[in-house]
């Protein structure tokens, strides 16, 4: 071998050498292969251990498939759902045989917020009602079972759960032109398979309710989970924060109530040991509450009587409730027209006997549902007119005989001479026949007319969905003037017919402090900027009320400006005190006229034992000085 040859053989293994050393790989490098092998060695680890369980849960469902041949319900278990409609001219209600009972409920003459698509006021999503039954050897949960339809007509089915050699049947009707669906189960051979004490079925309903209106905040003000008890009233879980109630007296019905529709479960044989819930939801999130109920009610194995049910879906309309009473198996005065509050019972009765009747007939004259409300609120002045001119009187005598107050105000400048002066101002009113409660009783007796009115309309489902000038909902805000961000205590709005009522409110406010003429007296100083403040505050309250409340509330505040000018502009107070003067002179010459009132009378002898007192003890402290 030559020196060229011998050369060559070592350039060679010093490039393969060098080549090797090159091309070695790093510490991370040598670390991300060993990551790389342990990953795939996780993986293949994983995927071993998944066809293990996957082997086992097959074994398992063989197993209990083996198992469930044997039981009553094996029929029930294997099926498909099928749904079953029944509906009439105002409502769709559809049945499924996964459950036998009813998985959506359409309200055919009342829109969603889209105006276009009915109200579902009942859906599989966000309702559950099953009923539970327990057996000898095991129970009986109707949600995951299957039911076979038969006898289906529009409003009619019977769904039939089979059961060993015997079956339960829920037979459903749909009365005509109502929103009520009669249920009754009834068993059938199947008294073997039940304890002989064994005279109770379990209900369980949930609803997550929906946000049906504009308004979130106002709307879940009026929603609640309610419920009647048995030969009593009726009463609801709170509207404002979580609740719930295990309910000791047995109950008539239970109802998931929104401000304009409820879903009401009524039991023939009533509802015992009810356990009740209600949980707030978030604002956006499209719920307003979730609703939880529990209850037992009466089952006969046997078969000799049927368990009576009756499901109401449908608007919280005080005249249609009131047929669905009339509709009730029992016979029992459900009073579910309760469903539409309509205030305390002063109010509710108010509401009752007058709004109602009033309301109804104006509506059907076939106007705007904004002059309804115009015409009501005209009516309303109307009859409160010859009170409020009384008032009015009363205020124009006492700010007449105000410098007369004045005078004795300054005869009496001591505190301890406060009862005299009170006995002597309260002896020139008695002279001149002024009574200083003569203001307020009139006032008081028109109040209970405005609370019931500020009952009512937010709670007249005619106005929902009904449009005025630029609202184009009566029932919810007006909100032609809004932004994107909520702000705090105003949100995203503002309401025309909000500001008009504040507007009003205020000047009203002026007039009326005005008419009293506070002087500088600082109390009532005080009280005259709280009159002031009062609707600003009320701005920030009603911002989210109905805009039909709020152009009630602006058009009575208008319609009492008018008439308190008309009342200024008639009254001359020169007249006015000479008036009062002759009529003082007339009480002086006949005893007869010279009578007090029986507040006077109380308030003059109260003032003089008060004055009694005071010179007791100032006699007491004179003998201690000495």
């Amino acid at each position: 071998m030559d020196k060229n040859t011998v050369i060559g053989f070592v350039l060679m293994a010093l490039v393969l050498i060098g080549f090797s050393i090159y091309n070695q790989p790093s510490e991370a490098e040598i670390a991300r292969q060993q990551q790389l092998r342990d990953s795939l060695e996780l993986v293949r680890q994983q995927q071993e251990q998944a066809k293990q369980q996957l082997k086992a849960e097959a074994e398992k469902k063989i197993q209990e498939e083996a198992k469930d041949s044997t039981s009553l319900l094996f029929t029930a278990t294997q099926g498909t759902a099928q749904e079953i409609a029944l509906e009439n001219s105002l409502v769709k209600i559809t049945l499924n045989t996964k459950g036998g009972v009813p998985a959506k409920a359409e309200l055919k003459n009342y829109k969603n917020q889209d105006r276009v698509t009915n109200i579902e006021l009942f859906t599989d999503k966000d309702d559950k009602f099953s009923l539970a039954l327990e057996g000898k050897n095991e129970n009986i949960l109707t949600e995951d079972l299957f039911f076979t339809p038969s006898e289906v007509t529009d409003s009619s089915a019977v769904m039939t759960l089979p059961m060993g050699s015997g079956h339960i049947d829920f037979i459903y009707t749909l009365s005509p032109d109502n929103y009520m669906l009669n249920m009754e189960i009834k068993a059938v051979g199947v008294s073997n398979y039940f304890s002989p004490n064994t005279n109770k079925l379990t209900i369980n309903l949930h609803e997550k309710a929906r946000q049906l209106e504009k308004g979130y905040s106002f709307e879940n003000r009026y929603s609640s989970l309610t419920y009647k008890e048995a030969n009593g009233g009726t009463d609801y879980l709170s509207e404002t924060r979580d609740d719930e109630e295990q309910m000791e007296k047995p109950l008539d019905w239970v109802a998931f109530k929104n401000q304009f529709f409820s879903f009401v479960l009524i039991a023939d044989q009533n509802l015992e040991k009810a356990s009740l819930k209600s949980q707030q939801l978030q604002k956006n999130s499209g719920y307003l509450k979730e609703y939880t109920a529990q209850a037992n009610t009466f089952f006969d194995p046997t078969g000799k009587q049927s368990t009576n049910l009756q499901l109401y879906f449908g608007p919280n309309h005080f005249k249609t409730l009131q047929a669905a009473n009339e509709l009730s198996i029992s016979k029992k005065d459900l009073d579910m027209e309760q469903l539409v509050y309509l205030g305390w019972p002063l109010f509710r009765y108010i509401n009752r006997w007058f709004t109602l009747y009033v309301f109804d007939w104006l509506k059907g004259l076939g106007i705007n549902m904004g002059i309804v409300l115009l015409l009501m609120t005209l009516l309303v002045n109307l009859i409160v007119l010859y009170p409020r001119y009384k008032s009015y009187v009363s205020s124009a005598k006492m700010k007449a005989l105000k410098p007369k107050v004045d005078e004795i105000n300054a005869k009496y400048p001591k505190e301890e001479d406060a009862m005299r002066k009170q006995q002597e101002i309260m002896s020139m009113y008695s002279q001149y026949g002024v009574s200083p409660m003569g203001g307020c009783l009139p006032m008081l007796i028109q109040m209970p007319i405005w609370i019931a009115l500020f009952n009512f309309v937010p709670n007249a489902i005619e106005l929902r969905q009904q449009s005025f000038l630029w609202a184009d909902d009566l029932s919810t805000y007006d909100d032609i003037i809004h932004w994107s961000a909520n702000l705090p205590a105003i949100g995203n709005h503002l309401s025309i017919f909000c500001l008009l009522f504040c507007a009003t409110n205020i000047i009203s406010s002026w007039i009326n402090m005005k008419q009293q003429d506070t002087g500088a007296n600082p109390q009532m100083a005080a009280m005259k900027w709280m009159m002031y403040l009062m609707p600003i505050m009320f701005f920030f309250i009603f911002n989210d009320y109905s805009s039909g409340l709020c152009w009630y509330y602006f058009v009575s505040g208008l319609v009492s400006v008018i008439i308190m000018w008309i009342f200024k502009a008639s009254t001359d107070d020169a007249k006015l005190l000479a008036k009062l003067e002759r009529r003082r002179a007339e009480r002086k010459t006949n005893p007869k006229l010279a009578g007090k009132s029986s507040f006077q009378e109380r308030l003059q002898k109260l003032a003089e034992q008060q004055q009694e007192i005071l010179r007791q003890q100032q006699e007491q402290q004179k003998r201690r000085g000495k």
